[in-house]
């Protein structure tokens, strides 16, 4: 027995001092800010009455293709000529499809391979019935308190504006780039992106081939990872894909007096139940490994030792990081049933059931597997299974490279503005414009250079959408170092 005890006591020091040797030799990946050799005077009253400016254009996006404000941006655009003169009369610009716009700055070295910054121009609507509960009305673009308030303000006007900005600050100081500069704004991000899939053809028909593209994605959180007490800049090196599948169950209609065992809505219920308690599998792989490979060096020695370790506690962390829908939508290909239909009348047993199940893929999984998948775990051949044709489904993106130039000068422009910020690699878990560019770019990345905290997450597609001028100041600054870092 003392053998054996003494063996199982030798094991556990030996584990110990793997896992502890792992941890310690773990070191930072994080760059060092350069010291910027020109210094910006921004002007914090002019940039926020001309970012609340553009708040105050209706330029919504709606759910039904045929309803377009075509007024709205056609007075945008002509406000963006106006608040910006330099840009508008050094670089080219054209409009492309319905209402986005091309802009281009000429390098002075051909030869170099471009840098593409984007950003949308429309907005998402209100809710309907929340207009009272805004602190000011949701288009009057109001400056309070050190707020700009509206509609847009984070999502994502407050970029459009802010790469304008950088670039009519550079052009002030007389700099003329040594790799040319594209800025594309799409007009319907927020509805499938045809404006961007548009800009992206032409570019692809003019043989560009962008060195680095970078739109909005993810952000710079602050409270909101624990084990961190500094802020953590997220870049978003790939985003997940998306598919919504059409659940049908057909069983015959009557009268709900004479039901039988189980109606249409019934067996469209057992379905999803399946669906949602046997989900995809999960796994810390392609983007969330990076994001935690980049973390784990920053955080204190309990959970760098973990991260460190994952051949070992794998399990236990798939099991915190599933608990939350924030950490479980980066590990797995997510389940979401969004929509029913039934009867059209209380006592009428429905002849037909639809359900929708919206799924987000992680990189690796693809449409088929999911539809794989559903119908395996569903197993019932009365429900019939195919893909919306409303929504559209796309794979994932392509992980984008985090180990060349491109990154390197991204995360040292995020850590110039935002110096106590960690800077890690992330999995965009929504949809941006940037999917339909990142086959022309393998340094595709989706990053708006924003602080947020707990508290602004629900602002975002919410009531009250705000930006601090202090937050925006720095946008501003964000862009202008990028594109000296970048494209000199």
């Amino acid at each position: 027995m003392k053998k054996v005890l003494l063996g199982v006591g030798l094991a556990v020091t030996t584990l110990l001092a793997v896992v502890l040797i792992r941890a310690l030799s773990m070191r930072s990946v994080q760059v060092t800010p350069a010291k910027p050799t020109v210094t910006l005077q921004v002007d914090r009253e002019a940039i926020a009455q001309r970012l609340s400016g553009a708040l105050r254009i209706r330029t919504i996006s709606s759910e039904d293709s045929t309803v377009f404000a075509a007024d709205e941006f056609a007075i945008l655009h002509e406000y963006l000529r106006a608040a910006f003169p330099l840009a508008h009369a050094r670089l080219e610009r054209e409009v492309v499809g319905r209402a986005s716009l091309l802009y281009k700055w000429e390098g002075s070295d051909a030869a170099l391979p471009p840098l593409l910054l984007m950003g949308h121009m429309d907005v998402v609507p209100i809710e309907p019935g929340s207009e009272g509960q805004w602190t000011h009305p949701p288009y009057a673009g109001m400056t309070q308190d050190g707020f700009i308030w509206g509609r847009g303000a984070m999502d994502d006007k407050s970029a459009v504006l802010g790469i304008l900005e950088g670039v009519e600050l550079l052009l002030k100081q007389g700099m003329r780039p040594a790799r040319t500069i594209y800025l594309a704004f799409g007009h319907d991000e927020e509805a499938g992106g045809e404006g961007a899939i548009a800009i992206a053809a032409l570019l692809v028909a003019r043989g560009v081939r962008p060195a680095m593209i970078l739109d909005e994605g993810a952000v710079v959180a602050e409270g909101m990872l624990p084990g961190l007490s500094s802020p953590v800049a997220l870049i978003g090196i790939a985003e997940k894909g998306a598919v919504s599948l059409v659940l049908t169950a057909e069983l015959g209609g009557g009268h709900s007096s004479m039901p039988p065992t189980q109606t249409a809505v019934g067996v469209l219920s057992a379905a999803i139940v399946k669906l949602e308690e046997h989900t995809m599998p999960a796994s810390i792989a392609g983007a969330s490994a990076s994001m935690f490979k980049a973390l784990a060096p920053e955080m204190p020695l309990v959970q760098r030792s973990i991260f460190a370790n994952l051949w070992l506690f794998e399990p236990l962390v798939l099991r915190q990081l599933a608990a939350s829908p924030a950490s479980n939508a980066m590990i797995r290909t997510t389940t979401a049933a969004t929509m029913f239909e039934g009867s059209v009348k209380e006592n009428v047993l429905p002849i037909r059931a639809r359900a929708i199940v919206n799924f987000r893929l992680l990189p690796g999984d693809d449409v088929d597997d999911v539809i794989e998948h559903v119908t395996e775990v569903v197993a019932d051949q009365r429900v019939k299974i195919s893909v919306s044709p409303r929504s559209g489904a796309w794979n994932a993106s392509p992980v984008s490279r985090t180990d060349g130039p491109m990154y390197e000068a991204l995360a040292r422009s995020v850590r110039e503005v935002f110096p106590l910020a960690v800077v890690a690699p992330f999995l965009v878990v929504g949809a941006t414009d940037a999917r339909h560019f990142a086959a022309i770019s393998p340094n595709t990345y989706r990053f708006l250079p924003l602080l947020i905290g707990p508290a602004d997450l629900s602002r975002l597609h919410g009531t009250n959408e705000r930006i601090s001028v202090a937050s925006y100041e720095l946008m501003i600054r964000f862009y202008a170092g990028l594109i000296r870092n970048v494209a000199g």
